[in-house]
This record gives structure tokens, C-alpha cells and sequence, in this order.
């Protein structure tokens, strides 16, 4: 297919009309393509995903990871390992275009490939390479692992997806009437967009971004002279940039320059809205921060056949479904942890990226209860953990290590790897309780609750994020009673959690489970019917052209 003068191969809807480029660093679209980490590539791929769906005029710009995030391996010991194995991809087309962006005043070609919109029944996207011969060996090394722990390297992989991208924009001549950035890694494009126009009202009015950090710390923030350096600011004095930028110091924050590039910005739940207004307030010229909540694509994550029978009202149908899709999820635990598990006990599962705030082993810190709540002869259970922490986050491979070293004392008790959208799906179809237990109000909105509950999973949750709008405590789910966390010290904040939770699981969840399942099967099927609209990725994304693209 030609790719001048680029449009996207479908008919778009009217309302959706308007021409978005959107820049995330990472897209979790499908299983085979493993250019994602977490719950920002999970997001990112359901938005592309349900704007195929809707045909809206949006293509992805992210950046093709030769190595990807990392392949969760184990020692012989089955501790944590990571490895950096090459990814080769026969469904991405190679566009033929080539171009050079400066990278540390120093020519860096870029190659663009593309994901075609019906391998994947996806919004067409664009990953950009520089792993290309042309390259010096450092230069190719940008687009080798997603997060580089090398700061350099970083900053130059925000150059490329930034001002590589708005510049694929121009080679594609897709003119794209917004630039919205997920996050605030390609903020350079701001630059590359201020040159092309000359003047900052221009890049304004094109600009619009999502932030999905709740606290100031966790925003990216990198020398203001290694990014000078690095070439970030397009070749602009240091004076004009922290005019237009009025940063002062010596540190570039990528979020708040965002904030003051774009003329309309969003959090990613209500609450997340809310914090990060109240967090960027003491800031003069940032723009309006609005609130769309983070959903995920029902169409990709749904059991249908689950739904089909709650629609129908079948509950031997629906028991029998779920039970399959607990065996079939159980079958893979066993394969690789050799724990044969029960599809007829209640499965706990804790599954996503393991970050120190997520408290990924915060059910195991009371010992004792923890011994007498896998030990109950009257109500038994069973515990699965899987998640990929960063590869230099060595508190949270400890947290990680030492769940599986515990696991070796109990036969109900498993620790996963290889956490992917394939596996993803699969333990969430496993979960009788998806457990999500981060300390408020750390979580922006966290997703994986969303399609844990589309596979007729409970949430048992802290009152956090999406979790805050979703939760009707004991009709759709189970949700910590929140207190004044603001004047707790941490301790308190995790000791006060610890005991709820643990409450909630003995004293609620297994006599409902084990000896009034009917009313159990109902808190199930409300969680599916409550998620099926207000949380597919369908509404959320009208919502961005509605609220974010106006």
C-alpha cells in the first residue's frame, strides 16, 4: 500500500472525523507483539482497539521494541530472571520510509513499520526503529528495550517517539488536526511542532495529553542540560526554552511541560481528575485538566459465553462455563508451577505489574492469618500471584522473589511468569477474587479489575482509582472502607488495609462463596453487567472526542 498522502484504510464515522495522532510509549494490542509493561500499554492497545471499532481517524505512533519489555524467566531456583530475547514480527509492514531525527547533535536514522488495522482489528499504527545499519551501535541501541535503564538512552527514546513521531506525521502527510500524548514521554514533539510553526499558540491549539501519575515524585523529570545535550529541545538555546517552558531550575519535567505545551489535558479516572488538579495548582500556565476514566476493550477481554448465559439466564450454563475457564486457566498453572489446583475452590488471584505502592504480598504480612486462611478445612482456597516488575526495581523483584519462596511451603499457593495479555486473560478467567490492594490514592485508575470482572471475577479492592466509581460494596464487588488515609503514616495506612481485607475475605467472601453460592453467582453477574458499558474502552474513547478533542 502507498503511504503518501496517508489516511486511515477504513470509512470513518462523521462524529469521529477529526485527525489524532496518538503517541504512547508502549501498545499491548495482542499477545504476538510484545511492545508493551503494563497497564499503560493495556490501555493504549484498547484504545486502538475501540477506535477500529467506532472507525475513528486516529493512528498509533509508538516506538518497535527489538527486545521488547523483557521475557520473565526463572532461576534454578525459580527466583526471577530476565532475558532480552530478539522479537521478529512478519505481520508489520516495512513502509519504506526512512528519515533522520538529531539525537545528541548527531544524525539518527528511523524507520517506520505498520500494524495494518485488520491483523489485529485494530486503529492503524506506526513503530518507529532506529535499529537500522545506518545507525552506530549506541543509536540502534534506542529502540532496543522499552524503559532503558541508561538515563541517556531514555531521553533519547522520548526524543524519537516525540519528535520521531510528529515528524512520521509530516512524512505520512496525514496532518493530523491533534497531537495527543498518553503520558507525557513524547513531549518533544512539542519542539519539533514550535519550530515547524514558530510560535507556541500553534502547537497549543494542536496539543492535547493524558497524565496517568497521581503523585509529583512519579513524574519523569531529567537534567535540563543532558536533555539540552541530548538534542531534546530541537536545537533551541536553553534561555528559550525555559521561556517557553518556565522552568527555572536544573531539572526538565516531562508532565509539567506537557500540561503548559497542550490546551486541554484529562486524568484518567475521577478521582485521578481530581488529585491531579489539586497536585498542578500550584503551578501557573498549565491547562485545564479534565477527567475521562481508563476502560478496556470488552470485545477483546469479554468471555461471550459467560455473558451469553447470564443473559439468558442459564446458571448451570454460566457455573459450568466459569468452572471450564477455571480448569483450562488452572492447567497452565500447573504446567508451570507444578501445583495441581481445584476448579472448585475459591481462587484468589493478585496479577499485575508489581510496583512497591501495588503491595503485591500484603495479604502475607500477617502471618498467622495468612497460615489459618490457607489452612481452613471448612473453607478452603487457593492463591495465584503473576506480574512483571521492572528489571531494576530490586524492591519490587524482592517482593516477587519472596512470594515465590513462600509459595514452596503451600500446595494451594502459585507465583506465574510470563505476565502478557495471553496469560492476563487466562488468570483473570481463573480468579473467583481478583485482588487489588494499592495504597490510596496511589493508583491512578488501574484497569485490571475491569477485564477480571468481564471474566465473572469479584473485585475485592482499596477504594482507589476506577474502583471509586465502579463498587456497590457487597452487590458488585467488595471494596476496603475508606478512611482519612491523608493523616495516616504509612504503617497505619497498610495495617488498617491488611485487617479490613482480611475481614472482608473471612468474615463476607468465603461463607457467600461456600454456603449461599446463589447470592454469590449474583454479585458475579452484577460486576459483568456494571462493567460491560461504563467500562468498555468504546465509551471511553467517544469520550476523547467528545470532552478531549472538542
Amino acid at each position: 500500500m502507498s503511504f503518501n498522502n496517508y489516511s486511515v484504510p477504513y470509512p470513518v464515522t462523521h462524529r469521529y472525523a477529526k485527525r489524532i495522532a496518538y503517541f504512547s510509549m508502549e501498545f499491548a494490542i495482542h499477545q504476538p507483539l510484545k511492545v508493551y509493561s503494563g497497564g499503560l500499554g493495556f490501555l493504549s492497545g484498547s484504545h486502538l482497539r475501540s477506535a477500529f471499532e467506532l472507525k475513528q481517524n486516529l493512528v498509533g505512533i509508538g516506538i518497535l521494541w527489538k527486545y521488547g519489555y523483557y521475557d520473565q524467566s526463572r532461576n534454578q531456583d525459580q527466583t526471577l530472571q530476565v532475558q532480552w530475547n530478539e522479537k521478529i514480527y512478519n505481520f508489520l509492514e516495512d513502509t519504506g520510509i526512512k528519515f533522520f531525527i538529531t539525537i545528541h547533535d548527531h544524525p539518527v536514522w528511523v524507520k517506520a513499520y505498520y500494524l495494518n488495522p485488520n491483523t489485529f482489528q485494530s486503529a492503524p499504527l506506526f513503530l518507529l526503529s532506529t535499529d537500522l545499519p545506518e545507525n552506530d551501535y549506541v543509536s540502534q541501541t534506542i529502540s532496543h528495550r522499552l524503559y532503558d535503564g541508561n538515563v541517556a538512552t531514555k531521553v533519547a527514546q522520548f526524543i524519537l517517539l516525540g519528535v520521531g513521531g510528529a515528524k512520521l506525521m509530516d512524512e505520512l502527510n496525514f496532518k493530523p488536526d491533534l497531537y495527543h500524548l498518553n503520558e507525557a514521554h513524547a513531549v518533544s514533539a512539542a519542539f519539533y511542532l514550535y519550530k515547524k510553526f514558530g510560535n507556541k499558540e500553534d502547537v497549543k491549539k494542536r496539543l492535547v495529553f493524558t497524565t496517568h501519575t497521581p503523585e509529583e515524585a512519579g513524574n519523569e523529570k531529567h537534567d535540563i542540560y543532558l536533555c539540552e545535550k541530548m538534542s531534546y529541545f530541537c536545537g533551541m538555546p536553553l534561555d528559550e526554552v525555559r521561556e517557553l517552558t518556565g522552568m527555572r531550575d536544573d531539572l526538565f519535567n516531562h508532565s509539567l511541560a506537557a500540561l503548559r505545551f497542550a490546551h486541554l489535558a484529562n486524568g484518567v479516572s475521577q478521582l485521578h481528575g481530581e488529585v491531579s488538579r489539586q497536585m498542578w495548582s500550584k503551578y501557573d500556565g498549565i491547562c485545564d485538566i479534565k477527567a475521562i476514566t481508563n476502560a478496556q476493550n470488552w470485545r477483546y477481554w469479554s468471555d461471550k459465553h459467560l455473558y451469553k448465559a447470564r443473559e439468558n439466564g442459564n446458571d448451570v450454563l454460566f457455573d459450568d462455563r466459569k468452572k471450564y475457564l477455571k480448569k483450562r486457566a488452572l492447567d497452565i498453572v500447573a504446567d508451570q508451577t507444578g501445583k495441581l489446583m481445584d476448579p472448585n475452590v475459591l481462587t484468589i488471584v493478585w496479577a499485575r505489574r508489581f510496583a512497591g505502592y501495588k503491595r503485591a504480598e500484603l495479604i502475607t504480612r500477617d502471618h498467622k492469618r495468612f497460615e489459618a486462611l490457607l489452612n481452613n478445612p471448612k473453607y478452603p482456597i487457593q492463591i495465584i500471584w503473576a506480574g512483571k516488575p521492572y528489571p531494576l526495581d530490586y524492591p519490587a523483584i524482592s517482593d516477587f522473589n519472596h512470594l515465590v519462596n513462600l509459595s514452596k511451603q503451600y500446595k494451594n499457593v502459585a507465583v506465574c511468569i510470563g505476565y502478557e495479555l495471553g496469560l492476563s486473560k487466562r488468570l483473570k478467567q481463573a480468579a473467583d477474587v481478583w485482588l487489588n490492594n494499592p495504597r490510596v490514592p496511589r493508583e491512578a485508575s488501574g484497569t485490571s479489575g475491569m477485564t477480571a470482572a468481564m471474566n465473572g471475577a469479584v473485585n475485592v479492592s482499596t477504594n482507589d482509582g476506577w474502583i471509586c466509581e465502579f463498587i456497590n460494596h457487597g452487590n458488585n464487588g467488595f471494596v476496603v472502607p475508606p478512611v482519612d488515609y491523608v493523616n495516616m503514616k504509612v504503617q497505619e495506612q497498610d495495617e488498617y488495609d491488611l485487617i479490613q481485607l482480611y475481614d472482608i475475605l473471612e468474615n463476607q467472601i468465603l461463607p457467600l462463596y461456600y454456603d449461599n453460592f446463589e447470592t454469590w453467582r449474583q454479585i458475579v453477574k452484577n460486576g459483568m453487567r456494571d462493567v460491560e458499558f461504563q467500562f468498555d474502552s468504546n465509551r471511553m474513547v467517544d469520550e476523547y472526542y467528545e470532552i478531549l478533542y472538542k
